[in-house]
């Protein structure tokens, strides 16, 4: 389930501030919006996989707390970051 390298560059190079930028509050929110983007998907399949459902709760509570970091730093990007990812703001 763990993205491939070409992925996650693809991610770092949109959404980060630099081509070597992978700890920022955007590129981690992003990566992990594809992790679960990708989670769902197969648990739409695999509807008795629950240690996976465990896993993407577990992945979009921690995207909601980065969320939370994210908006009160800095509130412009932040609503530039939900419009690109096509996220619900729901903090």
């Amino acid at each position: 389930m763990a993205l491939d390298s070409a992925k996650i560059q693809e991610i770092v190079t949109k959404y980060g501030r630099n081509e070597n930028d992978t700890g920022s509050s955007e590129v981690q929110i992003a990566l992990l919006t594809t992790r679960i983007a990708e989670l769902t998907e197969h648990l739409k399949v695999f509807k008795k996989d629950h240690a996976s459902r465990l896993g993407l709760l577990k992945l979009v509570g921690q995207r909601r707390r980065l969320m939370r970091y994210f908006k009160r730093k800095n509130k412009d990007a932040y609503m530039k970051l939900v419009d690109a990812l096509e996220i619900r703001d729901n903090i």
